[in-house]
């Protein structure tokens, strides 16, 4: 079992840059990809970048892809979004998650473990 917490959020504007960090508590924080989704004002909760177990392979939304990078240190149990370029319509709540299927999902459904999520907000 994971347990996950965001921190890293706040208020920016528009064209700045955030790193959002995810902690993660129990010794096998290796053996999950681990993601980050967000959930807009009003909106369902999307998909946002995945990182495999070794860090080697990402998926991005095609939505953020030149703008994030997600990526995550083993030793230090902790995952990072550097995220550039934000635009209003990034603004939402960011979530953590933690999948220990095979393969990287972009599907919320997948991931058995989630943090309680940070604010982001990009203003205009």
């Amino acid at each position: 079992q994971v347990q996950l917490g965001e921190s890293g959020g706040g208020l920016v504007q528009v064209g700045g840059s955030l790193r959002l960090s995810c902690a993660a508590s129990g010794r096998t924080f290796g053996a999950y990809h681990m993601a980050w989704f967000r959930q807009p004002p009003g909106k369902e909760r999307e998909f946002v970048a995945v990182v495999s177990r070794d860090g080697k392979s990402t998926l991005y939304a095609d939505s953020v892809k030149g703008r994030f990078t997600i990526s995550r240190d083993n030793t230090k149990n902790t995952i990072f979004l550097q995220m550039n370029s934000l635009k209003p319509e990034d603004t939402a709540v960011y979530y953590c998650a933690a999948d220990g299927a095979f393969t990287l999902h972009r599907e919320a459904s997948v991931y058995g473990y989630w943090g309680q999520g940070t604010q982001v907000t990009v203003s205009s």
